[in-house]
């Protein structure tokens, strides 16, 4: 925003405020940078660390699934594994009623509750 004095000392008054403006460098350099890093801490604490968490849990509770677990899968169906194989696992769901699905679609064990929210 400019301004415009009438009487000739107002003009020099903003001439020189202008001038001291264009001088001192908007914000300072490094506060740019620290609220940066600040903002990359946040994020890997609240964010990115118990993501990495979750997903190292989940992956070691599907390799540690064996032949009578009770699990959940990801639509919802309640069983208990039968057989395990390297990436896919038979349930069986009802008496005579078995599913192959994949180990990736396990999302946790009903007696301890869900594991991925």
């Amino acid at each position: 925003m400019n301004l415009l004095f009438i009487d000739g000392e107002g003009v020099e008054v903003a001439s020189e405020a202008m001038e001291t403006a264009a001088q001192q460098p908007a914000g300072g350099g490094w506060t740019f940078w620290v609220m940066i890093l600040a903002m990359i801490l946040i994020m890997y604490f609240f964010m990115w660390r118990p993501e990495s968490k979750r997903r190292k849990q989940m992956e070691n509770f599907r390799k540690g699934l064996k032949k009578g677990d009770k699990i959940i899968t990801a639509g919802g169906i309640y069983g208990v594994v039968k057989e395990v194989q390297e990436t896919s696992l038979l349930i069986e769901v009802d008496s005579n009623v078995t599913l192959r699905i994949d180990k990736n679609m396990v999302v946790g064990d009903p007696q301890q509750g869900v594991i991925n929210q």
